[in-house]
């Protein structure tokens, strides 16, 4: 296993010790060590996909586990802040419904031989989703609060925006029979 795929794999091990100190102890000292893999584990995020394109080293494993990695991290980041009334339900739904809905999409294309890339409003769109949830854990109150805010209706849009993007540039997808 490459370097790229052990940090997407690392990724996704992280997810089970965050959960676990989210839903256990989230004050105090856990939700500094929930941030802190939460961190981490962002970071692998950045560094699979520079350490792969830079390196040749794009493989079927990591196309597939990547962003299912994003997708599960986020998700369950997401459900634990709900759990923790930090982040309205409503607005988790609609960002999961989103991720369900483009792998879908991301299946069809496979199915009939075409593969959709990430864009850069997905991208975008992870960034300001893991940066809304460092926010969140961390819970700084003040002047902060103003930025969870901002940065929940940021994640929000670009959510629905990266989605019409998507569904835009292979609007042919669409239409395939298989």
């Amino acid at each position: 296993m490459n370097l790229p795929n052990t940090l997407t794999s690392i990724r996704m091990f992280l997810i089970i010790p965050f959960v676990m100190i989210m839903q256990i102890a989230p004050d105090g000292n856990g939700r500094f060590a929930a941030l802190v893999i939460f961190i981490i584990a962002s970071i692998t995020d950045f560094l699979d996909g520079y350490i792969a394109r830079k390196n040749h080293l794009v493989t079927n494993f990591g196309k597939f586990m990547d962003p299912l990695a994003d997708k599960l991290l986020v998700s369950a980041a997401m459900i634990c802040l709900v759990s923790m009334d930090r982040l309205p339900a409503w607005m988790v739904i609609i960002i999961i419904s989103r991720e369900f809905a483009i792998s879908g999409f991301r299946l069809i294309a496979a199915d009939n031989g075409i593969v959709i890339a990430a864009s850069w409003w997905g991208k975008f769109k992870t960034v300001s989703q893991m940066i809304m949830i460092i926010l969140l854990i961390a819970n700084l109150g003040g002047i902060f609060t103003v930025l969870e805010n901002v940065f929940m209706w940021i994640a929000l849009i670009l959510t629905v925006v990266s989605l019409a993007d998507y569904i835009w540039k292979n609007k042919k997808v669409l239409s395939m029979q298989s």
